[in-house]
């Protein structure tokens, strides 16, 4: 699976990108069924700030795009590896939705 990880106000540092590909990266066992090369993981992380909230609020979401299908998730915390780990347990809830029937 190819993951790309863009971040908007915070730095992506070495270990918050190993974090991210290591938990999107758990996805794989879903995906199996698929070639190599046709699952593209898209990862946005952010910290905001809510003006009725004290201190950093991070935001999470990733596109999961799959052949016959795209699934999205998103999660906003106090913690952005929480958020990351929250949306990689939301993406793996939908993948068990596409597991084929046998």
């Amino acid at each position: 699976m190819q993951i790309d990880i863009e971040a908007t106000n915070l730095e992506l540092t070495p270990p918050l990108k190993e974090y991210i590909e290591e938990k999107i990266g758990k996805l794989d066992k879903f995906l199996k069924r698929f070639e190599d090369g046709s699952v593209h993981a898209r990862v946005e992380i952010a910290r905001t700030t809510k003006h009725h909230r004290q201190g950093d609020v991070y935001h999470a979401e990733a596109n999961l795009r799959f052949p016959g299908g795209m699934i999205r998730a998103e999660h906003e915390g106090e913690d952005i590896r929480v958020a990351v780990n929250e949306v990689k347990e939301k993406l793996e809830r939908e993948l068990e939705k596409f597991k084929p029937s046998h």
